[in-house]
């Protein structure tokens, strides 16, 4: 028996790696010349040399002569192929080719958030305002909401289902014009509730609550925006001292006073000047820990509102109380 008429086998090749050379090299002389060089093209021949028996059959039923489908080797039970580059092979995705105008992006959106929001308040504050100056200056408004006070309950109805429809449903707040008219309709009717319940009150005392609620908001507002504390953070103590704050309202309710009078106002006005930095800094975003979505712009400008208008009816209560 020759050396050419040995039969020979197919020497073990690992699936799993990319590139195979291989191994060793058979030794010279049989078969004719030196063995190619590089990586083996398409596999083993379909038949040995010397006319020995074909080799035995692959995974996929085809000699080994033909080889796995192009693209790599047979999946292997157990071993899960990883998918292949869109680049091919040794193809990777660069993070530094990602655009590098994320954060001015995020800036701009904020800048034209905030501005939204205070271009809507201050049509809030304008409706308002000017209703409150219609019913203390104008004494013919003011014989009017006293002759026909179911306004008053109508209004105070509309004010809270809008109020809870805009904090309660997304949609509501989100769908435009659907927010706007929602909007639109809450601040009439709480404009309308302001001046009723500012008729109880001298013009002067007014013009002073006013005042003092425009320097209050002001400085409040200049200080959410340079203070290095984050206020984001205070959301729960905020809801337990308004749970607090409505406890102390209805026990209040029965035992009238003026010191009881004073003692609520005060804690109230406190308690929405907080609210104000609260959601003055959850709707700059920035740096605090929490912020206010830049399509949130109804709810965040309805927050800022409902602070402003509460901060001035506690305030008036106090000049009220005190000058009784």
């Amino acid at each position: 028996m020759s050396w050419q008429s040995v039969p020979q086998y197919p020497q073990y090749q690992d699936p799993n790696q990319q590139y195979n050379y291989g191994g060793y090299p058979p030794q010279g002389g049989y078969g004719g010349g030196y063995p190619p060089q590089g990586p083996p093209q398409g596999g083993y021949p379909p038949y040995a040399q010397g006319g020995a028996q074909p080799y035995p059959q692959g995974p996929y039923g085809q000699p080994y002569g033909q080889g796995p489908p192009p693209g790599g080797y047979a999946p292997q039970p157990g071993f899960i192929q990883p998918p292949p580059s869109a680049g091919g092979y040794g193809a990777y995705d660069d993070p530094e080719s990602q655009p590098k105008n994320f954060s001015f992006d995020d800036q701009s959106i904020r800048r034209g958030f905030i501005r939204k929001v205070y271009l809507i308040l201050m049509g809030q504050l304008l409706v308002t305002f000017g209703a409150v100056a219609l019913f203390v200056f104008h004494q013919g408004t003011r014989n009017f909401a006293a002759k026909n006070m179911w306004l008053f309950w109508v209004a105070l109805g509309v004010m809270l289902v809008t109020m809870l429809s805009m904090a309660c449903c997304e949609s509501v707040r989100r769908q435009t014009p659907t927010n706007f008219i929602f909007l639109g309709i809450f601040t009439i009717a709480q404009s309308f509730l302001m001046g009723v319940s500012a008729t109880r009150y001298a013009p002067t005392e007014v013009l002073l609550a006013v005042g003092i609620t425009a320097a209050v908001c002001l400085a409040l507002t200049l200080f959410a925006l340079q203070t290095k504390y984050d206020f984001t953070m205070m959301g729960g103590i905020l809801i337990a001292c308004m749970v607090v704050f409505l406890i102390f309202g209805i026990v209040a309710m029965f035992m009238k006073g003026k010191i009881i009078t004073l003692v609520y106002a005060s804690f109230g006005a406190l308690l929405f000047s907080v609210y104000l930095i609260y959601d003055t800094q959850l709707m700059m975003g920035g740096d605090h820990k929490y912020s206010i979505s830049p399509e949130e712009y109804i709810f965040a400008a309805l927050n800022l509102y409902l602070d402003i208008i509460n901060i001035f009816m506690y305030i008036l209560t106090i000049i009220g109380a005190s000058r009784d």
